[in-house]
């Protein structure tokens, strides 16, 4: 027993300090974020097949292996250039979804739990729902979606139900894409969002759902869909389709994704 004590106290456990165990802490929480994003695309399947050829690296450096040695050691500096490239769209969400860790709930996420708004935005995404008429509403939060607006009709308006109805009404010029609210108004409309590439989606997704997976795989934003296919509304949220069944539904949704989001009806006391 004390053979062994004497080993722990010369062992790099026994001789770590406090700093140590902090910087391996903090490398294994940044590994395991990174991990825990890239779960089920396409870069963690690369990330997986990288990890194994760096076992077969070490299994033939231990083996004496030296062609195979150092071919590896060449295409290693290659094979890390290259997924850097092909997956920047994967990591450029990681960065940004480690982001807004940091900062979440450090304020009121561009001011959309303010229940009128929300409300407006409800009542009017089911009253296009019952119409069969297509809409995407993306909600600003943490991460900028200026970037994504590029050729856009700027608007600056208040949100209403009326306003999101016309702006969604075949009729209108800008029906085809989306509208963005930030800081509580409506900044953009006819607003084109990235298309998701994955491979994995349902073959009834429209364009619509493509665009709405493609922007919060992205971002954080929280995107509404209405399909006109179906008559349906969904939640879209870290590239997640969430459908919902009816205003309370949504409401309840929207709560769980901004933050608190009282219902007006609830401020006020039954007689």
């Amino acid at each position: 027993m004390r053979e062994w004590w004497d080993w722990l106290a010369t062992s790099p456990l026994g001789t770590a300090s406090v700093i140590d165990w902090v910087d391996v802490g903090l490398l294994a929480a940044a590994v395991y974020m990174v991990l825990r994003v890239l779960r089920g695309t396409r870069a963690f399947q690369s990330l997986i097949g990288l990890l194994l050829l760096g076992f077969v690296y070490l299994l033939s450096s231990a083996l004496g292996l030296t062609t195979l040695h150092w071919v590896l050691d060449n295409l290693f500096v290659y094979a890390v250039l290259a997924l850097i490239i092909l997956f920047q769209e994967d990591i450029r969400r990681v960065l940004a979804q480690a982001g807004g860790t940091v900062f979440v709930g450090s304020t009121n996420p561009q001011g959309l739990t303010d229940a009128n708004l929300v409300e407006e935005v409800i009542k009017a995404v089911f009253a296009l729902a019952s119409r069969r008429i297509g809409a995407l509403v993306a909600l600003q939060r943490n991460a900028e979606l200026e970037p994504f607006c590029e050729g856009a009709h700027p608007l600056d308006a208040i949100v209403t139900t009326e306003l999101l109805q016309a702006l969604f009404h075949p009729t209108s010029p800008v029906h085809d894409g989306a509208v963005v609210i930030r800081h509580g108004r409506i900044a953009k409309a006819g607003v084109f969002l990235p298309i998701s590439l994955s491979k994995g989606l349902p073959k009834v997704y429209g364009t619509r759902h493509r665009a709405a997976i493609g922007l919060t795989e992205r971002t954080d934003a929280v995107c509404l869909l209405v399909s006109e296919e179906r008559g349906t509304v969904a939640v879209v949220t870290d590239g997640k389709v969430d459908p919902v069944s009816d205003p309370n539904d949504l409401r309840q949704k929207l709560q769980e994704a901004l933050g608190q989001v009282p219902h007006p009806a609830a401020e006020v006391a039954p007689a």
